[in-house]
């Protein structure tokens, strides 16, 4: 178990419930981070006490200085510069629940600071996986997946020998639009689109789970992750949410990992890794779960799914572009400037714009993520 660790995106829904884990098996919180959840973040700092404490949006920090809201022995830092001084911190393990492509230089700072990663910011992976994995082995640190489906597939492949594996399957509840037919889909509202019917996660991640561009990430976190070809990495909708993933090996046989869907599992599994921790949630009972079912992915009724497999036979600006398009798109319509449906629309007019090149520096492809934010949000009806 991790005795000391840092959480960035602490008031989040991966970070709240790494609190959760870490209050119940006692493990020391140094240092938390936050966009703007000041509130949240008090009420952390006052039950952790942890060392550090950051808030990344200026108006914020600005209100915490003025209205003297930490008082404690913590110290307040900010922005940027203050998050990169928590990943150098050294711990047992950093949990990177940032959320979007702004958690990558996070990604990359606590790998230098050779601080191991509970990684949850599959963004980082979408967009630089195979740098990020190149470093990974450079710097000897180590990288655990804490969404459920990765975490599962990590989980299926321990003591096995990676060539032997013939399929990688990640299941998928199909959101809240699971039976709900195509020709229905032009005039969902946003809080249809919100009411995810087995996990609760921020919003723009229930988005992407409606969309299924969650999962696409997925799978393209899948392939850098796990050093998978594309070709064997698998959708499957499974709308109870019971098995995770499931792993396909070339003598015919299959392991999947089920458990009720509660992110404390593999967020407790990440912070003990190689041991597991005691009654991290409930057990299932099988007797009263009844049948498990599975149906083939419609790739004309999930679109942005279909964008995911597309980009991984391009350069990685590609998958930039999928990345940011999809950000701008999802932002815009939780703003109500755009329609569900517009979404994947606006994200391939993007993808089929961009001329796709490999980018191995961050300031290039942080220029590259704004550039398409930009014009997304202008065409969306933003200036």
């Amino acid at each position: 178990m991790r005795k000391v660790i840092t959480v960035l995106g602490s008031t989040g829904s991966i970070g709240t419930q790494t609190l959760d884990v870490a209050q119940k098996y006692g493990i020391k919180i140094h240092a938390l981070s936050a966009h703007k959840n000041i509130t949240l973040l008090k009420e952390q700092v006052d039950r952790h006490k942890p060392e550090y404490v950051v808030i990344t949006d200026p108006l914020s920090w600005k209100s915490a200085l003025d209205e003297r809201i930490f008082t404690g022995s913590e110290k307040l830092l900010f922005g940027k510069e203050g998050l990169k001084q928590i990943c150098s911190e050294r711990v047992d393990m950093v949990v990177n629940a940032l959320v979007g492509f702004s958690g990558l230089r996070s990604t990359l700072d606590i790998i230098g600071s050779g601080n191991d990663q509970a990684f949850a910011n599959k963004e980082s992976m979408v967009v630089f996986g195979e740098q990020i994995i190149a470093f990974a082995k450079k710097m000897n640190t180590s990288l655990i997946p804490v969404d459920s489906e990765h975490n599962a597939i990590f989980q299926c492949l321990q003591g096995e020998d990676k060539a032997s594996v013939s399929e990688i399957i990640l299941t998928a509840s199909g959101g809240p639009f699971v039976d709900t037919d195509i020709s229905r889909l032009a005039d969902v509202t946003i809080e249809q689109t919100l009411a995810h019917p087995n996990w609760s996660m921020g919003r723009k991640i229930t988005v992407d789970s409606a969309t299924m561009m969650n999962k696409g990430l997925e799978v393209i976190e899948a392939r850098y992750l796990f050093g998978i070809d594309p070709e064997k990495i698998k959708t499957v909708i499974h709308k109870e949410s019971i098995i995770h993933s499931i792993v396909g090996f070339i003598d015919g046989s299959y392991k999947a990992q089920l458990s009720i869907p509660d992110m404390k599992l593999p967020i407790a599994y990440a912070l003990f890794y190689p041991k597991r921790s005691k009654a991290a949630v409930k057990q299932l009972d099988f007797s009263a779960l009844g049948a498990l079912s599975f149906k083939k992915t419609d790739l004309m009724k999930y679109p942005c799914l279909r964008l995911a497999y597309e980009s991984l036979y391009y350069e990685n600006s590609m998958r930039v572009v999928l990345n940011a398009a999809n950000e701008a798109c999802v932002e815009a319509f939780l703003d109500s400037k755009i329609k569900y449906l517009d979404i994947p629309k606006y994200i391939e007019k993007m993808m089929s714009a961009h001329n796709d090149i490999t980018i191995n520096n961050y300031d290039d492809l942080l220029a590259l993520d704004n550039e398409i934010h930009s014009k997304v949000s202008y065409a969306t009806g933003g200036r």
